[in-house]
């Protein structure tokens, strides 16, 4: 992979992202790029972004980077060519895909967003094009990035969306790897951030929306939230919308502003309360439930709908009739790809989601469900069901929220748990910069006292130890909110954590 210097103000000019270009010499190849100056090699195009701090650039020119991109002249980098930009990381975007040679014009790219349900009907979806594309998709959510069938090329991600480069680094190597498909997670801060500017997709599915990830750090309104998401269906060719979603008129109209009528799909539950006068073209119903399976059937209405032939029965072992939506969306989407709807039948049954409706039975005490419920409608979803296909005693709740972001989501918590739960353990999430104990204060502002009995018990370890200790056996335990995740982000710092499915299982073998 390569760039060189003429390439990258042709791109920047066609953008109107340049400003001056003042170089050092006057041909110019960059074998590298990258705006993180510890990973700097000598011919880098190095990227001054984010939280930059002149010092890096300093770093980044002592290791061998030869130009520089930013939104300001810095005499840290004389000596090197300088690339002023309007944007950063816009500009970023741009080159990276130059860079690594466009890897999305290899891939038949599945894109989800929404404020829950993305990382669910993402791993839907892989499954389902695992079995149509022979093992050859990848994945980026907010779980793993998959960028291959060897061990190494599965890991841990670290945003939803990651940054560009990284980005479009990952999809070349999922493209080298032999991937012709990919299914990724959009984010609103992508969007806001500019991570996925230039970006297309063929299909865009937009899952629904409520009040979250606003206030500092994250969107000013909801107004600007909303209009970060539905980027996605802007930048897609074709449009799968849940219709049961709230701001339905306006999604829709921000798809109809780049794709015509014909691709853009709506479904819902069959009986839902559509807001807006729109035939539907795919709906769906549960015939049947348990805590261990969901079985639904789909139905296409409009001729649109009946030609993805997706009619039929599905079956669901990921429990909860919430994931019958998900799995609707990503069977839709495979649709789209040219799956049929006996490899979409037998995928969906087998798929398991990290960290998703993990349980951990006890013998002397409750049942422990493990889910990243991160918000107000997922934990309301997840407790309801569990209270009516469970006939629980109590059910308890291990909770906490995340600092410096998504605060509403705190009032959220103490609504849902005032709703649905008996006992509400208050812990620590990822408190970022926050005190997480006056996060947790937050929280309990929120929540009916006469219905719920509420501890504090600011280590998570303790705090799951402790509502398992406290549980009798027809009670359930749930740890909503971190569910596989390793880490909690505490003061800028992602500090190991053993997660919460294997605290609970430690915890149980001891008693």
């Amino acid at each position: 992979m390569s760039l060189d210097i003429t390439q990258v103000v042709t791109l920047l000019r066609e953008h109107d992202l340049l400003t001056t270009v003042n170089t050092a010499v006057a041909q110019q190849t960059f074998q590298h790029v990258s705006y993180n100056s510890k990973t700097v090699q000598p011919a880098t195009l190095f990227f001054c972004k984010g939280n930059f701090k002149p010092a890096y650039l300093t770093d980044a020119k002592t290791a061998g980077a030869t130009a520089y991109v930013s939104e300001t002249q810095y005499d840290e980098g004389n000596g090197m060519t300088s690339i002023i930009v309007t944007n950063i990381q816009k500009a970023m975007s741009l080159l990276g895909a130059a860079f690594y040679d466009y890897p999305q014009n290899d891939l038949f790219i599945i894109a989800f967003t929404g404020t829950k349900g993305k990382t669910t009907s993402s791993y839907f979806t892989y499954g389902i094009e695992r079995t149509h594309t022979h093992d050859r998709v990848a994945l980026f959510s907010t779980i793993d990035r998959i960028v291959g069938n060897a061990p190494e090329d599965r890991f841990k991600s670290d945003l939803t969306t990651p940054e560009s480069l990284d980005l479009f680094h990952d999809m070349r190597h999922a493209v080298n790897n032999g991937m012709t498909h990919l299914v990724m997670e959009v984010s609103s801060q992508a969007y806001k951030k500019d991570r996925v500017y230039g970006l297309h997709y063929n299909v865009g599915i937009f899952l629904n929306i409520t009040p979250d990830h606003i206030g500092e750090n994250e969107h000013p309104t909801f107004a600007d939230y909303l209009h970060c998401k539905e980027q996605l269906l802007v930048n897609a060719d074709k449009c799968i919308i849940n219709a049961e979603t709230d701001h339905l008129a306006d999604i829709y109209y921000a798809a109809k502003t780049t794709t015509q009528p014909e691709d853009i799909y709506l479904y819902a539950r069959e009986g839902a309360d559509v807001s807006m006068p729109l035939k539907l073209d795919v709906t769906f119903k549960n015939t049947n439930e348990t805590l261990h399976q969901s079985d639904f059937q789909v139905t296409g209405l409009s001729p649109k709908g009946r030609a993805l032939k997706v009619d039929g029965s599905y079956e669901l072992h990921v429990p909860g009739d919430f994931n019958e939506s998900n799995a609707v969306s990503a069977i839709m989407a495979s649709a789209l790809s040219g799956t049929s709807y006996d490899d979409a039948r037998t995928a969906l049954t087998t798929v398991h989601v990290p960290g998703r409706m993990e349980m951990v039975t006890s013998q002397d005490h409750g049942t422990i469900y493990i889910d990243y419920a991160h918000n107000y409608a997922s934990l309301k979803a997840l407790l309801s069901f569990l209270r009516t296909q469970t006939d629980a005693g109590r059910v308890i709740v291990v909770v906490g929220s995340t600092g410096n972001k998504g605060v509403s989501r705190r009032q959220g918590f103490g609504k849902a748990l005032s709703e649905e739960a008996d006992v509400a353990i208050l812990t620590t999430d990822d408190p970022a910069f926050e005190d997480p104990k006056k996060i947790a204060e937050e929280i309990d502002a929120h929540i009916d006292h006469s219905r719920v009995k509420v501890q504090y018990v600011m280590d998570r370890k303790t705090a799951i130890q402790t509502a398992i200790k406290m549980s009798d056996p027809d009670d359930i335990v749930v740890l909503a909110g971190k569910g596989e995740d390793a880490y909690q982000k505490i003061k800028g710092v992602n500090t190991p954590y053993a997660t919460d499915v294997t605290i609970a299982k430690q915890t149980v073998e001891e008693l």
